[in-house]
């Protein structure tokens, strides 16, 4: 890992070691920059935020569509050793509301895609800071002319990034990752997937969501190579991306994967258009094992699943790269950090028995944002993370995610992982998605019920399906009932929320 400390050092090393080097791709309009580029307009952003008397840690909002814009805002901000605060896009008007009350943002950068949303839910908030355009933003920025160097000292443990947790229950909870964190982060991910200058990512999750954040953007950067941008993710246009920039890895998720594998325009696919390609890399979410055969026989990409969380600048986990050995089913082992198994009390478990998953590292986060109580919960009391996720390491040191402690099926009495039965669903030919959750009921408490996504919902056999997962998870764990649906909710990373499928189905 590079010797320095801080984002605004990582910049201007490859801006003086490769200044010609493209860092960044913008796949909408074809442009790139350099990063001798990429620090002059990084140095240009903080000075705009300076004149307009932002002080060093007060934070600022983006709001913006994937871009060489979004990107040169993200990193103009943390060079000038301001906290940017991620908007997620699609969580609602009520969510970026409180979002933006609760950072205490004195300035929301957006564009031309995101400016009438954000300005919607800016009225219902009692924070009355400004909200600009990145266009006008730049036009000022050349009429102002010349640049000085008149920058603040940025310390390792200075905030960088302020994202907030997608929850189902409650308000979202605000994750504070210094740039110490941010770079661990980065660094878990150079480690794990060997990262060099000679590799180029397609960032195909939303710059808002941590994956998108630390893993297609931060480290690229932090390992000298580059990144490609498109507005958002695109199913047709993929593989073209791939081929047209000669990327040589991709970070998606399981939905992500499965809506490819399920395209009738890939049927037939000519797998020059993944030549360039040395890896895949799935997040998130559990990926089936049944999905990542069926991607890795059509396309010829391996893929390696991995897990991350906010709280972590994302990855903590992952399989290594082929030839070593991947395990099918499981995101891998710790690279970078340290990950164990605990019980209740904390105590770390013994080989192939299930626990709460809890991580140790720098890229672990410092504190959740004006709550003290969640941060102090969220810690056992010699300073691991807990992260609600429930899992279990077998004897070489691979992890295996058994579910969410929150989303645990109780039916008489008997613990259901639904895990399990999402992934004997997504085994069935005709399921593009699916999630298994649990309803209230008198007699068992809960009982387990289905949403599935499939090809043709119309003309899906039900009874044949139902009959399927009776034969492959037993009467007892079988669903009582499948509901159809075009699509299920997910966060802003395009994992399944579970836990808002009863109130949606049963309103």
């Amino acid at each position: 890992m590079l010797d320095q400390k801080n984002i605004r050092e990582i910049i201007d090393y490859y801006a003086t070691s490769t200044p010609d080097k493209i860092c960044f791709e913008d796949a909408c309009n074809n442009t790139q920059i350099t990063y001798r580029e990429l620090q002059q307009k990084a140095r240009q952003v903080t000075q705009f935020f300076q004149r307009k008397n932002i002080k060093k840690g007060q934070s600022i909002g983006f709001a913006m569509c994937n871009s060489l814009d979004s990107c040169l805002v993200i990193l103009g901000a943390l060079y000038g050793g301001f906290r940017i605060v991620a908007i997620n896009l699609v969580s609602g008007e009520k969510v970026i509301s409180y979002v933006v009350e609760h950072s205490e943002t004195v300035l929301i950068i957006t564009d031309a895609d995101s400016e009438a949303l954000v300005t919607s839910a800016k009225q219902a908030s009692s924070n009355l800071c400004p909200l600009m355009r990145y266009d006008a933003i730049w036009r000022e920025i050349i009429q102002q002319g010349s640049e000085t160097n008149n920058f603040d000292t940025i310390s390792p443990d200075d905030d960088g990034l302020l994202i907030y947790t997608s929850g189902t229950t409650g308000v979202p909870k605000g994750v504070v990752l210094s740039h110490k964190n941010l770079l661990a982060g980065a660094h878990n991910t150079v480690l794990a997937h060997e990262l060099t200058a000679n590799d180029k990512a397609l960032c195909s999750l939303p710059l808002y969501h941590i994956n998108g954040f630390c893993v297609t953007l931060l480290a690229p950067l932090l390992s000298g190579g580059g990144s490609v941008f498109d507005k958002k993710f695109s199913v047709k246009k993929f593989w073209e991306l791939i081929h047209q920039h000669q990327c040589t890895w991709f970070s998606l998720v399981p939905t992500q994967i499965a809506y490819l594998t399920h395209d009738e325009a890939y049927k037939n696919f000519d797998n020059h258009k993944s030549e360039s390609v040395r890896f895949g890399r799935s997040a998130s979410s559990a990926l089936a094992p049944s999905l990542q055969r069926d991607f890795e026989q059509k396309f010829k990409v391996d893929i390696v699943e991995t897990m991350g969380l906010s709280e972590t600048a994302a990855q903590i986990l992952s399989n290594p790269l082929p030839p070593k050995p991947r395990k099918t089913g499981s995101p891998g082992i710790a690279f970078g950090n340290q990950v164990k198994i605990i019980d209740e009390q904390g105590k770390e478990m013994p080989r192939n028995q299930e626990g709460e998953i809890a991580v140790k590292g720098d890229n672990v986060m410092g504190y959740y944002l004006k709550n003290p109580e969640a941060t102090q919960s969220s810690f056992t009391a010699d300073g691991w993370l807990k992260t609600g996720d429930l899992g279990k390491q077998d004897d070489d040191g691979y992890f295996f995610i058994t579910g969410r402690a929150k989303e645990l099926i109780i039916k008489g009495g008997e613990n259901i992982a639904p895990r399990e039965i999402d992934d004997m669903m997504l085994a069935f030919p005709e399921i593009i998605e699916a999630a298994a959750f649990g309803k209230e009921d008198r007699a068992y408490g809960q009982i387990v019920e289905v949403a599935i996504v499939t090809e043709d919902n119309d003309n899906f056999d039900c009874n044949k399906f139902m009959d399927y997962l009776t034969q492959q998870c037993g009467k007892f764990k079988a669903p009582s009932k499948i509901h159809m649906m075009t699509e299920l909710p997910k966060g802003p990373s395009g994992k399944v929320q579970r836990l808002k499928l009863e109130n949606i189905l049963y309103p």
